[in-house]
């Protein structure tokens, strides 16, 4: 009797496996079910498919209309307003320097000056002897 060694025992499990690719393997496991199961996921597949394109198609579009409104409709806005609050702010500094710190704070030139008569006198009543 001749005795079979570990080597011709892996030989033989060798044999007896046929290599197949991953996509043969899904192929045959797919002839285990019914058609209608595959025809069922085949369609569910075509579905989803077909709507993840269009889900796709239509955020792509509305991300554009919208990038585009801003741009257009509200951008400026945002610029205007940041002009006439840098105007503002230049017309606060031009008056502080002429007329002193605390009047940039209490208003505009004409009124800060009649703020420092005494109540009851015009200009022409202080102005005369």
């Amino acid at each position: 009797m001749t005795e079979i060694g570990q080597g011709d025992k892996f030989e033989e499990d060798e044999e007896e496996f046929i290599d197949e690719s991953l996509s043969e393997r899904f192929w045959a496991l797919s002839e285990m079910f019914p058609d209608s199961v595959r025809n069922a996921c085949s369609k569910v597949s075509d579905i989803t498919l077909k709507s993840t394109k269009i889900g796709y198609r239509f955020s792509r579009n509305a991300f554009w209309i919208l990038a585009s409104s801003f741009t257009i409709l509200i951008l400026p806005v945002m610029f205007e307003k940041e002009r006439a609050a840098m105007e503002e702010q230049q017309r606060q500094q031009q008056t502080q320097i002429l007329l002193g710190p605390n009047t940039a704070v209490s208003g505009s030139a004409g009124q800060s000056v009649m703020g420092m008569m005494p109540p009851g006198l015009t200009p022409s009543v202080a102005s005369s002897p």
